[in-house]
């Protein structure tokens, strides 16, 4: 992309027929973008990946492992081996269960783990819908100035058609 003898203010009238001063802060983040020739910002996950401190890599990190099917096959053959290694049937080998049937030591685990891990989850969710948000702005974004890129050479074009409309007219003139 080329930078262009316009300004913003300049290129919102030619293209919007509005006032700089008319249109919202993103369509003037573009115009300026294409009035300086610049080409794009960092997209959506170098955005966010700039604002993520360490509790929010961490948030994602839980968030995959908790989120996936290893860990809830892990986490059935746990509790399948804590229920059996505090069953009676290991009695039989002289094996005591240290949290039986009820199994209150487990629920209390259980509990806790829930209790972090929920909103650890909720953290990394927000992320994410921030992470789409982002997306979204940088995709309208784009668009806006396919948009407006779009008209600009429709107008050249127009520009052009009538120059060479113009020079026909003219060499008409002057066979005749």
């Amino acid at each position: 992309m080329h930078r262009t003898d316009l300004t913003p203010e300049q290129l919102c009238e030619e293209l919007l027929g509005r006032k700089l001063t008319d249109v919202d802060a993103e369509e003037r983040r573009v115009l300026q973008r294409i009035a300086s020739g610049q080409v794009m910002g960092p997209d959506a996950q170098e955005e966010a990946s700039l604002h993520a401190g360490f509790g929010d890599r961490l948030a994602d990190r839980v968030a995959a492992i908790g989120g996936s099917w290893g860990f809830i096959i892990a986490f059935g053959v746990v509790l399948l081996g804590w229920m059996l290694v505090n069953s009676r049937i290991l009695e039989d080998f002289g094996l005591h269960p240290f949290d039986a049937y009820p199994y209150i030591f487990l629920n209390l685990m259980l509990s806790m783990l829930a209790a972090i891990q929920a909103p650890v989850i909720m953290m990394s969710q927000n992320r994410a819908s921030d992470k789409d948000r982002i997306a979204a702005r940088h995709d309208y974004e784009v668009n806006l100035r396919t948009q407006l890129e779009i008209i600009r050479l429709h107008k050249r074009m127009d520009h052009l058609f009538e120059f060479l409309e113009a020079k026909a007219c003219a060499q008409e003139g002057e066979e005749t």
